[in-house]
Parts: C-alpha cells; sequence; structure tokens
C-alpha cells in the first residue's frame, strides 16, 4: 500500500523517484489482501505487483528504506549489519519514531485507516529525508 500510495502522491514531481516495496517477512510473488486491494481503490490508487522479500541488496541499491515498525527496521538493520552507508538509509516511516500497526487480520477498515494516514506521513517523511543536508 505505501509503495502504491507514494508513486500516486509523486507522480508529476520533477525528480525522478522509483518507489518499490518489499517485506522483511514476505513471500514473493504473493497476491495483495483483498483489503490493501479495496482500501487503495477507495481512494482512487490501483494496487498492482506482488510481494517480494526484502533483500540485502535492494537495500544496497536504495536511496531510503522506510519501515513501519521497529521490528522491520531491527531486521533491515540486520541484513546489512556492518555496512554503515546501507544502515544510513533505513528509517522508520514515522518521523517521531511511533511504529505504524501493520493491518494483517484486522479488516478493511483498519485498511482504510492505514490507506488514510499513509497518506497524510509519506510525502513529508520522504521529502525530509531526501532533503538536502
Amino acid at each position: 500500500m505505501a509503495e502504491a500510495i507514494a508513486r500516486a502522491q509523486f507522480e508529476g514531481h520533477d525528480e525522478d523517484l522509483f518507489f518499490g516495496s518489499a517485506g522483511v517477512a514476505a513471500f514473493d510473488g504473493a497476491h495483495p489482501s483483498r483489503e490493501a486491494v479495496e482500501a487503495l481503490d477507495s481512494i482512487g490508487i490501483t494496487l498492482e505487483g506482488r510481494s517480494k522479500a526484502l533483500t540485502p541488496e535492494m537495500i544496497k541499491k536504495a536511496d531510503l528504506i522506510l519501515c513501519m515498525t521497529e521490528a522491520h527496521l531491527a531486521t533491515s538493520e540486520q541484513m546489512v549489519e556492518g555496512d554503515d552507508d546501507s544502515l544510513t538509509k533505513i528509517h522508520l516511516l514515522e518521523a517521531d519514531g511511533e511504529s505504524v500497526p501493520d493491518p494483517i487480520g484486522m479488516g478493511l477498515e483498519a485498511y482504510l485507516t492505514l490507506a488514510a494516514h499513509l497518506q497524510e506521513v509519506i510525502p513529508p517523511r520522504i521529502e525530509s529525508l531526501l532533503a538536502p543536508a
């Protein structure tokens, strides 16, 4: 969901931005949940693609990795332990350090709430982390 929302939010910006999504516990090729598809459809975004498992290579190639939870952050950091350049790319999605609850198994309402929240927090978080120092 975050990838689709980020793409929609940054569509038409001057920067050449590529957005991808991968999970620390994802299985390659799984279909998105019905709730995720419906939640994004409700805000006019089509969810395409299938899940991908996060790899150390993905982290190394990325400019920025945003994690929903502390557990996701810790797992991502472990994948590139000792690689200081890669470690500096990994951040929590929430600037205040709070985790974003994963809606798996919580029904459509939780996905709708998450979609609205992601629309609110993704643009300023990406802009602040990618802004020149």
